[in-house]
């Protein structure tokens, strides 16, 4: 990761002067051949300005600073995110119920555990009545997440902590030894959320309790459209009804957008990861962007459709690149409210 790190902070600068010297350059060119064709001047090819070539050092310094920053700060730059959202059919004794959202932990990322356990204080601090986690526990291994299960086991919720697995936690990324080797891995993967207290749901629901009442809880296995699909949602939906309130734990957005959205079910509110916004973009007020968009439609915050939500998390963790600039780290809080 620092390789790569490196690599953008030494080539991401250098391509930014490079556009605006060499549109200097055009201009030039252009010039130079006018002035052969209409000077008798021995010198026909102007030299570059000077304030060009300074104005080209300051758009570098741009993403030099702020890949610096991503790679020492940002990363754990941890952002708590807060939506209100209204459901006509939610059932009343949860109005006001109130979920936490984390995804991508990415436990084979860290080095730093005091912003670690800085992250989880944060999301014991919301008092969420449930902390829903969709996937991706690890980069490649099980081993990864050893020596921050202490850490993650004191994630506190009143109706239970719940989670899914993302493409990477079935250990496709490696190189295995043999099939059973890769599949132990996977065994092992899954047994780390019952240890740090989090029911996995695989392909299965369960229905959260409060008074008389009860809203579904549905957990499916990763599904992409670029990705695993061992994902399936009517098995995961089989013990629920149409009518109840649904909540769906999908890693991948693109389940959302191909099969979630439209589907004779009405899948109320999805929550999902994956993206991280691709750890690099814009977001201020009245500007949102980011390279992975042109991926994936839905890829950060909330969407609605056809009265359906989803929430994209942009990842409690980071991969690849290591570090955040301008998307940074996410901890969302939802509130359910009744219309």
């Amino acid at each position: 990761m620092l390789a790569i790190g490196f690599l953008i902070l030494a080539i991401v600068p250098k391509f930014i002067a490079v556009v605006v010297l060499l549109s200097e350059d055009i201009f030039r060119i252009f010039k130079g051949v006018i002035l052969f064709f209409s000077s008798e001047s021995l010198t026909h090819f102007p030299e570059r300005r000077e304030a060009v070539s300074k104005i080209a050092l300051g758009l570098a310094a741009i993403p030099f600073v702020s890949i610096i920053y991503g790679m020492t700060k940002g990363k754990y730059n941890y952002q708590i995110l807060k939506h209100t959202l209204f459901f006509e059919d939610l059932p009343e004794a949860f109005d006001g119920f109130k979920l936490t959202h984390i995804s991508d932990i990415h436990s084979g990322s860290f080095d730093n555990e005091l912003k670690i356990k800085h992250g989880i204080d944060l999301i014991n601090k919301q008092e969420s009545d449930v902390i829903l986690f969709t996937g991706d526990i690890v980069n490649n291994k099980a081993e990864e997440m050893n020596p921050w299960i202490n850490d993650f086991k004191n994630l506190k919720a009143k109706y239970g902590k719940y989670s899914v697995l993302g493409n990477h936690d079935y250990g496709e990324y490696v190189k295995w030894k043999s099939n059973e080797e890769k599949e132990q891995n996977f065994q092992e993967i899954k047994n780390i959320h019952p240890k740090i207290g989090f029911n996995l749901l695989l392909n299965d629901s369960i229905y959260l309790e409060k008074e008389n009442d009860k809203i579904a809880l549905i957990g499916v296995e990763n599904w992409g459209v670029r990705f695993k699909k061992a994902g399936d949602l009517d098995l995961a939906s089989s013990k629920v009804k149409k009518e109840d309130f649904k909540i769906l734990l999908s890693h991948d957005p693109s389940h959302w957008n191909t099969e979630v959205k439209n589907h004779k079910n009405n899948y109320q509110l999805t929550l999902s990861g994956h993206t991280h916004g691709m750890q690099f973009g814009i977001e201020i007020p009245g500007l949102k962007w980011s390279p992975i968009q042109y991926v994936y439609k839905q890829w950060a915050g909330i969407y609605k459709e056809f009265n359906s939500y989803i929430n994209v998390n942009r990842g409690f963790g980071f991969l690849a690149f290591p570090g955040r600039v301008g998307i940074w780290p996410e901890i969302t809080v939802i509130t359910l409210k009744k219309k």
